[in-house]
């Protein structure tokens, strides 16, 4: 009983506690667990025998150990959850932003595209009032030399 208590304590240490990790990452949490799995370190968290989650009392491992373990792998999944809803929602103000951006872009868009109608028009009708300013300052200096050619 104290021998088994004592593996029970020693692989409850070895489990990955979420307060323990400065440097957090689910998928190498993960992979540390699974590791120690495949080596035999801690439990299957499935009874080959029937579908409990708590294995047998006959296992190396106790099932307070193994309560702890689920509660450390709780933990790590929901502080996964808790990143990802965070980022998600990092990602819905920053997309609320990016459509705020747009419809300003659209309207200064459009705002300008007024301003340069209203620019062409007005240097097509300045175009036109040069054209005529020319022709009749051609006009005129046509006078002008005719009538030299009389005073002359």
């Amino acid at each position: 009983s104290s021998k088994a208590r004592n593996t029970e304590i020693q692989n409850a240490d070895d489990v990955a506690v979420l307060e323990d990790c400065t440097d957090y990452s689910l998928a190498k949490t993960i992979s540390k667990i699974e590791e120690k799995l495949e080596k035999g370190d801690l439990p299957d968290c499935v009874d080959d025998d029937d579908d409990d989650i708590i294995p047998s009392a006959g296992n190396e491992i106790g099932a307070e150990a193994q309560i702890r373990f689920l509660k450390a792998k709780l933990r790590v999944m929901q502080e996964e959850l808790d990143n990802v809803v965070c980022e998600c929602r990092k990602k819905e103000d920053e997309n609320e932003n990016l459509k705020s951006q747009l419809k300003d872009t659209v309207e200064e868009n459009t705002r300008l595209q007024r301003a340069i109608s209203v620019q062409q028009s007005q240097t097509e009708k300045y175009r036109t009032l040069a054209q005529e300013a020319n022709k009749k300052s051609e006009g005129l200096q046509q006078e002008v030399i005719a009538l030299e050619k009389v005073l002359h």
